[in-house]
C-alpha cells in the first residue's frame, strides 16, 4: 500500500572562504613576495537514505538546512579550512524535487544512498595565485563563491505492510490506535477517517507499518463515497486485514457487510481480491461470553472464510496481542 507524504524545505550550501591578500614579512627578506592563501570550500548539502524512517513529519517543523561556510585563507600560503558537508537523512521511497523548476532531482531508493542537493561555494583565491613574471606583487584576490540555495520538495511513497479494510465504523481507527502509536480521529459516525492514517506496530525489536483507509461502502469501486480514492492504494500492501463489526449499531448483517466489501474489491481489481487476507472480528466485548463462539462460527460459515481470523475488541484490547503476533508471523512468512 502506498500513500503520499510531502514536505517542502530550504537547503543552503556554504559559501566559499575568501582568498587572502598577504606578503611575506621576514627579517632580511625585504621583498618576500605574495603569500596569501586560498580560502576553504563551502559545505555541500547531501540527502542520505535511511531505512526505518516512515514519515516526513520532521520536515514540517524543521524547514531550513544550512551548511557551514569555508574559512578564509591566511598568510604564509595557509589555505582556509573547508567546511564539513551537511547530511540530512530522509526516508527511503522519497522523491526530491526542485520547487522552482519542478525538476525531479532524484529518488531515494537504497539505504545510505547519497544525493547531492546543494553544492557548496568554490574557495576564493589568495594573491599568491596571481603572481607572474610581470606582476611579482599582485594585490588581487577573489572572494569565495556563494553556495547553492534551493527550495526542495519532498514526496514520500509510504509502503504499508498491512492495509486495514472494512465498513465505516467497523473499528479500524480504534484498532490502529490500540496496537500502534498512531492517533487517528475516532467517533461514532460514518467516515471518521477522511485521510489515510499510518501506524507503526512494534513487537519486541520488530516493526511493521499498518495503514487505515477510509471505510468503503457499496459501489465504492464505481466512485461512490470515499472508497475509490483509496482502493488503488491497497494493491501494494503485503496483506489486507478485513475488520468486521460483529454487532453493527445500524442493525446491519455482519456477514453481508463483509461480502459487500469483498464484492467491491473484485469489481475494482481481481488481483487485489486475491491478495492474502486476514480477518479481525471486532467488538466481541459486546456479545455475551457464552454466545461468542457460536456467533463467530455462524459468521465464518456464512461468508465461507477459510483463512486466519482473530476475535478482538479494539476498544479494550481483547485479543489484540494474538492479532499482533499473527500479523508479524504473516509478514515474516512464518505462516507459510
Amino acid at each position: 500500500m502506498k500513500f503520499v507524504d510531502s514536505a517542502s524545505i530550504r537547503v543552503e550550501a556554504g559559501k566559499g572562504g575568501a582568498g587572502c591578500l598577504g606578503f611575506r614579512r621576514e627579517k632580511y627578506i625585504p621583498d618576500g613576495g605574495p603569500d596569501g592563501g586560498d580560502g576553504g570550500d563551502g559545505g555541500h548539502v547531501y540527502f542520505r537514505g535511511q531505512e526505518g524512517l516512515n514519515t516526513l513529519s520532521e520536515f514540517r517543523f524543521n524547514r531550513l538546512f544550512r551548511a557551514k561556510n569555508g574559512q578564509p585563507g591566511s598568510g604564509q600560503n595557509k589555505r582556509g579550512k573547508s567546511a564539513d558537508h551537511l547530511t540530512v537523512e530522509i526516508p527511503l521511497g522519497t522523491k526530491v524535487y526542485d520547487l522552482e523548476t519542478d525538476e525531479l532531482i532524484g529518488e531515494m531508493i537504497e539505504h545510505e544512498q547519497m544525493m547531492l542537493v546543494a553544492k557548496g561555494g568554490f574557495h576564493g583565491l589568495g594573491n599568491t595565485r596571481f603572481k607572474s613574471s610581470t606582476n611579482r606583487a599582485p594585490r588581487k584576490t577573489t572572494p569565495g563563491s556563494l553556495g547553492e540555495v534551493r527550495e526542495i520538495g519532498l514526496e514520500m511513497s509510504v509502503m504499508a505492510d498491512i492495509g486495514l479494510l472494512g465498513m465505516p465504523n467497523a473499528g479500524k481507527s480504534s484498532l490502529i490506535r490500540q496496537i500502534s502509536s498512531a492517533r487517528p480521529k475516532v467517533a461514532d459516525y460514518p467516515f471518521t477517517t477522511l485521510h489515510p492514517s499510518l501506524g507503526v506496530v512494534s513487537y519486541y525489536d520488530e516493526h511493521i507499518v499498518m495503514a487505515d483507509i477510509p471505510g468503503l461502502i457499496e459501489d465504492a469501486s464505481e466512485g461512490v463515497g470515499l472508497g475509490f480514492e483509496f482502493l488503488k492504494h491497497l494493491s501494494r500492501a503485503k496483506a489486507l486485514l478485513h475488520v468486521v463489526d460483529i454487532l453493527p449499531a445500524d442493525g446491519s448483517d455482519p456477514a453481508q457487510n463483509y461480502l459487500a466489501i469483498e464484492h467491491e474489491l473484485k469489481k475494482y481489481d481481481a488481483d487485489l481480491a486475491n491478495k492474502p487476507r486476514l480477518l479481525a472480528i471486532n467488538k466481541m466485548d459486546l456479545l455475551p461470553e457464552e454466545d461468542r463462539d457460536k456467533i463467530v462460527e455462524k459468521l465464518l460459515k456464512t461468508i465461507n472464510y477459510q483463512g486466519n481470523f482473530y476475535t478482538i475488541s479494539a476498544l479494550n484490547g481483547l485479543g489484540c496481542k494474538d492479532l499482533i503476533e499473527g500479523l508479524f508471523d504473516f509478514v515474516r512468512g512464518d505462516n507459510e
